[in-house]
């Protein structure tokens, strides 16, 4: 729900600001006229882009429409007209319906054949977002009028439309010439691929964005319009006219309130959504295991039959780590599966049990419990040739070595030079060498020379010291 409300803020806010500048030109507000041309121009722009071609020609030809139309827009809104006013509003809503259908997930709502309760939870979000986005734009509205009635902070508008204006030519231009790049009518350089990447990493940072110029304007506005109409309230005296002025002054609270409403409302969301929502499931803490004398592992089934996710790691002695779990797939029987957490398709990202579900971390597939421990799709890796006896699972050394490919996490351990004793860090050793299925680290390239000519003597040496 918090990505549909985070990322249509992104697309919309921007042009929630220019329609608030826009509105300045109207010489008389028709509600349901700003309604109507708004919802009209946003259906129009999501529709019209959902149903194009996705092409490189189009999209191009998309990204130097709405270049074009923004450039427009600045130029235009010195000239205060009141019918120009209404043809800004559609094309800047259709710009908006165009900027928020590019979200590879509008697919959740636009092509749902089921409404159910994520199809509900996320028009929600969608609704309440426009709805927030639609009061802004009224509230930057009613601020800049406040300021322009005083004929103070006249530069505001120009600074905000300036700045907005700036901050969507940037990535539309990469998004350009990334397009010019890939039909091959520029050539690709180093520099102009720099742009394209910073430039549409902007895009993230939309709603902090408008957030700082939220702030601006609010503190401009503090300063210019409501201490002075504290002062101006102050210095009169006359009952009537003490009255009038206290009505602006309250008026001035209220869009300063609604101001930090709107300001708490859009970083509450977005640093939800970068601190806690976007962030993938934390796996639990691994258990440390360890082979015995016969190389094998053991672990017990009391420990594991409770259906629960039992996690639990396997260092190599190269310090790679080796991730597995055991899971009891049936709630009435005992039906143990051993497998790496990792698979095929998304690394060694692993698996978290959310209720009663285990989730692929990398893709956030729910995986079907009873088909764990069987290969294909994102089903964990399986552990081959591990033994259940009635009270321990138990895995060999070799099972757990065929899943050191699968993982990349390494370990720091302490580690002794076979040759001459030297104490050494594994992640920091230059030297080394596998021998008998046994990762060895050396302090020079003398003592691998010396050990590679004649494994066994220090092999024997370091098992009989």
């Amino acid at each position: 729900m918090n990505y549909y409300i985070v990322f249509l803020l992104q697309a919309i806010l921007p042009i929630s600001l220019l329609l608030g500048i826009n509105w300045l030109s109207y010489q008389n507000i028709k509600l349901k006229s700003i309604i109507g041309l708004s919802l009209l121009g946003l259906i129009c722009g999501v529709m019209g882009y959902l149903q194009l071609p996705t092409n490189q020609q189009i999209k191009l030809g998309l990204n130097l429409f709405l270049m074009i139309l923004f450039v427009l827009f600045y130029l235009v809104h010195f000239f205060h007209s009141s019918k120009f006013a209404y043809f800004c509003q559609f094309m800047l809503c259709l710009a908006a319906g165009m900027l928020w259908a590019r979200d590879p997930n509008i697919s959740a709502i636009t092509n749902t054949d089921v409404i159910n309760t994520d199809f509900i939870l996320h028009l929600s979000a969608v609704i309440f977002a426009l709805i927030f986005c639609f009061l802004f734009a009224f509230w930057l509205y009613l601020l800049l009028k406040q300021t322009k009635t005083a004929k103070k902070c006249t530069a505001l508008p120009f600074l905000l439309i300036s700045l907005t204006t700036l901050f969507l030519l940037l990535p539309l231009t990469g998004e350009v010439l990334l397009g010019l790049m890939k039909l091959q009518v520029i050539d690709l350089t180093k520099a102009r691929l720099s742009f394209v990447a910073k430039s549409s990493n902007l895009i993230s940072y939309t709603n902090y964005f408008i957030a700082v110029l939220t702030a601006l304007s609010l503190i401009f506005f503090t300063i210019k319009i409501h201490f002075a109409n504290k002062a101006v309230v102050k210095q009169t005296h006359q009952p009537i006219e003490k009255r009038k002025k206290l009505a602006i002054l309250q008026t001035s609270q209220r869009t300063l309130l609604w101001g930090g409403i709107a300001l708490c409302t859009m970083l509450s969301a977005q640093l939800y959504w970068d601190q806690i929502a976007s962030r993938p499931p934390q796996l639990s803490e691994a258990k440390v295991v360890t082979l015995d004398k016969q190389n094998r592992i053991h672990i017990p089934i009391e420990q594991v039959k409770d259906g629960k996710l039992h996690r639990f790691v396997w260092i190599a002695s190269d310090g790679k780590a080796v991730r597995f779990f055991i899971i009891n797939r049936s709630t009435k029987t005992l039906s143990l599966a051993a497998v790496f957490d990792a698979c095929i398709l998304c690394g060694d990202q692993g698996y978290v049990m959310e209720g009663d579900q285990v989730v692929c971390v990398g893709c956030g597939v729910r995986m079907f419990i009873p088909s764990i421990g069987k290969p294909g799709g994102c089903n964990p890796v399986p552990i081959e040739d591990w033994q259940q006896t009635d009270t321990d699972v138990i895995i060999s050394k070799k099972s757990l070595e065929d899943g050191l490919n699968y993982f990349s996490t390494i370990v720091e351990l302490d580690v002794k030079d076979p040759v001459d004793g030297t104490t050494l860090k594994n992640t920091t050793a230059e030297h080394k060498y596998n021998y008998a299925g046994k990762t060895y680290f050396f302090a020079n390239e003398q003592n691998l020379n010396a050990f590679r000519d004649h494994p066994e003597n220090y092999v024997a040496k370091e098992e009989n010291p």
